[in-house]
C-alpha cells in the first residue's frame, strides 16, 4: 500500500494523533503527514502511506486557509486556545480600517512566529520554552521571510469582539496566527485567531479529503483507494525515459539525455507507457546532461 490520503483534520487531534489513527486503520508503520495543522484547526492534512512518504518533501508547498479573527483580545497562543494577555472591546472598529491595512500582509512579508510553535530556537522548539514559562516578549524569536498571495474578506461580524473572516492563500511556513496577532497590531484594538480551516495544501483539496470516518468506511467495504504517488506530484515538470533507459535509471543508474527541462530541480520520471519511476535531478556534466535518481520510486522490470 502506497501512495497518499488527504485526510480532513476534525478539531481537537494533532497532525500525530492523525497518523498513528491511520497507522492503525491500515495496519501500516509508514504513514507520515505533509504540513503540520494545530489541535484546534480543521482541514487538509496530506498523508503519506508507505513508500511514499520518502515522496513528501516534494509535494508542492503552497497553502490556503479560511481564516476568523476575533479582534479586541491577545492571547498567549494567537488563538483563543491560550490565555487572555489583553482584553478590550472593539465594537467602534471598522471594516474600512482592517481593509486599509490589509495590503501590508500582500508579498514577501516578515513574520515573527507564535511562542508556541514547532520553530526551533538554540536547539529547542519553541513550544517546549513557552511550557518552560519563556513567552514572546522574554524569547528571541527569528524573524521569518514568507509569501502571502492573496488575503480576501469573506465576511465581517461586528460586535464587542468582532470577528473577520478572511480567504488566505500563502506559501509553506505561514502562520495565521501570526497575521491575525500582527493586524491586530496594525489596527491598534488587538486580535487573535478564533477558528481556521484549511482549504488547500500541497495540491490536495477540502472538497475532495476524507473523514477518519470515511476512511475507517471504505476499508471496511474494501473501497479505498490511495492516491498515485504520479498524480499528486503532476505540479513537477516530467521526463519520460525510453523502456531500456527507465530500467537503468530504476537501477539507481544516472543516464545521459537530451532535454530542455531546467537543471538542479526535481523532475517526474516516468516511463513510456506513463508509469511514476520516481524523482530525478538534471545536472550538466562535462558539457552532457545527466539525469540523476534522487528518489526512486518504481521497481526495475
Amino acid at each position: 500500500m502506497n501512495g497518499f490520503l488527504n485526510l480532513h483534520k476534525p478539531s481537537g487531534w494533532t497532525s500525530h494523533d492523525c497518523v498513528a489513527k491511520v497507522r492503525r486503520l491500515l495496519k501500516i508503520k509508514k504513514v507520515g503527514h505533509g504540513g503540520t495543522l494545530d489541535p484546534a484547526a480543521v482541514g487538509v492534512l496530506p498523508l503519506a502511506v508507505g513508500r511514499a512518504t520518502r515522496l513528501l518533501s516534494y509535494l508542492p508547498g503552497d497553502k490556503a486557509y479560511r481564516a476568523t479573527i476575533q479582534f479586541g483580545r491577545k492571547t498567549s497562543t494567537d488563538d483563543l486556545e491560550g490565555s487572555v494577555l489583553q482584553e478590550a472591546a472593539a465594537d467602534r472598529l471598522q471594516l474600512t480600517q482592517i481593509e486599509a491595512v490589509i495590503p501590508q500582509f500582500i508579498g514577501a512579508i516578515q513574520q515573527v512566529p507564535p511562542i508556541y510553535s514547532a520553530v526551533q530556537v538554540q536547539g529547542k522548539r519553541l513550544y517546549d520554552l513557552a511550557r518552560q514559562g519563556a513567552t514572546a516578549e522574554t524569547t528571541e524569536i527569528p524573524v521569518r521571510t514568507v509569501t502571502v498571495h492573496s488575503l480576501d474578506v469573506v465576511s465581517w461580524q461586528p460586535g464587542t469582539y468582532p470577528e473577520l473572516t478572511l480567504q488566505i492563500a500563502c506559501g509553506a511556513g505561514t502562520y495565521i496566527r501570526s497575521i491575525a496577532r500582527d493586524l491586530g497590531d496594525q489596527v491598534g484594538t488587538g486580535a487573535t485567531l478564533a477558528r481556521l480551516v484549511r482549504t488547500q495544501s500541497s495540491g490536495f483539496r477540502l472538497d475532495q479529503s476524507l473523514t477518519l470516518e470515511a476512511i475507517e468506511a471504505q476499508l471496511a467495504e474494501g473501497v479505498l483507494s490511495l492516491i498515485a504517488p504520479g498524480e499528486a506530484l503532476q505540479t513537477l515538470p516530467s521526463l519520460t525515459l525510453a523502456a531500456d533507459a527507465s530500467r537503468r535509471w530504476c537501477l539507481g543508474q544516472k543516464i545521459v539525455t537530451v532535454t530542455t527541462l531546467p537543471i538542479q530541480q526535481p523532475l517526474r520520471i516516468l516511463d513510456s507507457t506513463g508509469r511514476f519511476l520516481g524523482i530525478g535531478e538534471l545536472n550538466r556534466v562535462e558539457q552532457q546532461l545527466v539525469l540523476s535518481p534522487r528518489r526512486v520510486f518504481a521497481t526495475a522490470s
